[in-house]
């Protein structure tokens, strides 16, 4: 078995053509949950989905987000309602009493549905509904998640990487604001003096989490800070992580990212924005995959070759890649 920890959509994109490399029965993704909200009573987990959506054959990918020729009919409608209503757009939040009140996975990341201002279609609502029914009806996230999984007909093992809340949130000189409203509502625009796991101090890894880290792990080109910081940030994932194979693929070229606001998110929190930053955010790093282009001298085992990943083609390039690392580290 091999573990693939996963958060935006650095992972899902290299797994998206691997199965000939490392076939979806064999392995298993611990999803990234620091992202999650709560959007007008609905819980939305973003990681998880573009993994589950991907292996049930239904994700949109040109977006890696939500479900392929999905209507938004009632997205559509939230926001005419507010516009006629006179209601202000964009990221709203719950008063800061209820944050913590009622469903306690939601805390410090609920926003109200007026306005909606992430995009959700009609079919991707209804996983989100039925997330949060299942969530409500006392199953955990893990349980919630697996019968999902079930749904969607997926062969891999999909877990998220804790029962407990983890919420991301970025500081800024206006104030703290949860990491979807920052990207997704604001663009990535406020400047970053800080990144937040709000959670991660009293949160574990589940059982299932812990045993899949005893398998060899692969880090995707994630983001480091808001994809894996979450899970890094419990400190049994650090543990962990130091006792199994690791091979880390870099988002990087170089100082060049491929995509997403990793560069600045890694030099908000005080790692040069490169290949270099990331191995010293991930000393638990065995091997890393690394473009062929890519000058940087690491110290540690490294196999080179050309790291887009736009096609299936290109995933299963790089994923023969990881295999090479791991065959030399195990």
């Amino acid at each position: 078995m091999t573990t693939f920890l996963a958060g935006g959509t650095g992972t899902p994109k290299l797994l998206a053509g691997a199965a000939d490399v490392f076939p979806p029965g064999g392995t298993t993704v611990v999803g990234n949950t620091g992202d999650d909200v709560e959007l007008g009573g609905l819980f939305v987990s973003p990681d998880l989905d573009t993994v589950l959506f991907l292996d049930g054959g239904v994700l949109d990918r040109e977006t890696w987000w939500g479900i392929d020729d999905d209507e938004g009919t009632t997205h559509e409608e939230l926001g005419a309602i507010a516009e006629r209503a006179g209601l202000d757009a964009g990221a709203r939040y719950l008063p800061a009493a209820r944050q913590t009140a009622g469903r306690d996975i939601a805390r410090w990341r609920r926003f109200s549905g007026v306005g909606e201002f992430m995009y959700i279609g009609d079919r991707d609502r209804a996983v989100h509904l039925t997330r949060t029914s299942l969530l409500d009806e006392g199953r955990t996230l893990t349980e919630a998640t697996r019968l999902l999984a079930d749904a969607f007909g997926l062969d891999r093992d999909l877990l998220p990487m804790s029962d407990d809340p983890v919420a991301t949130l970025v500081h800024t000189p206006d104030g703290p604001m949860h990491f979807q409203e920052w990207w997704v509502a604001e663009g990535g625009a406020p400047t970053v003096t800080e990144v937040e796991f709000r959670g991660a101090e009293t949160a574990e890894p589940t059982a299932a989490v812990r045993s899949a880290l005893a398998d060899p792990v692969v880090v995707g080109p994630s983001n480091p800070v808001t994809s894996l910081g979450p899970m890094l940030a419990m400190d049994a994932v650090g543990r962990a992580l130091a006792a199994t194979p690791v091979v880390v693929v870099s988002p990087f070229v170089g100082d060049r990212v491929f995509s997403g606001p990793a560069a600045t998110l890694m030099a908000a929190v005080g790692y040069d924005p490169s290949t270099a930053g990331v191995a010293e955010a991930y000393p638990f790093a065995d091997a890393f995959v690394l473009d062929e282009a890519d000058p940087t001298d690491l110290g540690r085992p490294v196999v080179r070759t050309d790291t887009t990943l736009d096609t299936d083609a290109d995933s299963e390039r790089v994923a023969r890649a990881v295999r090479e690392a791991l065959e030399a580290v195990r």
